[in-house]
């Protein structure tokens, strides 16, 4: 079964959600929604899923950057972008801390702002203190892509779209950043040297 997922505009992804207790973390209703978020961002494809993104506004998320899906990314650019193959996980109840003051800026899509992407500018490395799908306590440190997708992921369940962190002047359709960006430098994209 695949979950519905929303789309920029439905209030629910413009809220505060809640927390939730251990107890609730190990009930049969989150232990089934788990993998129907992941069967949902999969089938998507996407490497992260909230879920005020299918409608619920609780403090869970689940993140995984399959293999298959930077196979055809040649090795330059997965360098650049510091990006890897994160295998399946969920946070729960996450609490992100950046760290150092290093940053980066590449293009960002969402499955809830779907067709569209931007760039984004955000930190290269944080810590995420949560809970995982056995709530229990723990501690993830991510660099590069990783953190971007953990802070992507964390901001949803703040009521934080990527498109109020864009560079507004890259906000593309899809389709017109193939046709006509897809190949150019980041501050060719921006009109300005970094």
């Amino acid at each position: 079964m695949k979950l519905t997922i929303v789309q920029a505009g439905d209030p629910v992804l413009r809220k505060q959600s809640r927390l939730l207790t251990k107890e609730e973390i190990l009930s049969p209703s989150i232990q089934e929604l788990i993998p129907l978020m992941r069967n949902t961002m999969r089938e998507a494809p996407g490497v992260g899923l909230a879920a005020p993104q299918i409608g619920q506004s609780i403090q869970l998320a689940v993140i995984e950057d399959r293999a298959r899906y930077i196979t055809d990314i040649s090795e330059e650019e997965l360098a650049e972008r510091q990006r890897s193959a994160i295998p399946f996980h969920v946070i729960i109840n996450p609490t992100l801390t950046v760290v150092g003051n290093s940053s980066a800026v590449f293009f960002e899509g969402c499955l809830s702002v779907e067709g569209y992407q931007a760039i984004v500018d955000r930190a290269l490395d944080v810590r995420v203190e949560c809970l995982n799908e056995r709530a229990e306590e723990v501690t993830i440190k991510a660099h590069g892509w990783y953190a971007r997708i953990l802070q992507h992921e964390i901001d949803h369940l703040g009521g934080v779209l990527y498109v109020d962190r864009m560079n507004s002047r890259t906000f593309f359709s899809k389709d017109n950043y193939v046709r006509h960006w897809k190949d150019c430098s980041i501050a060719e994209v921006t009109g300005y040297d970094e």
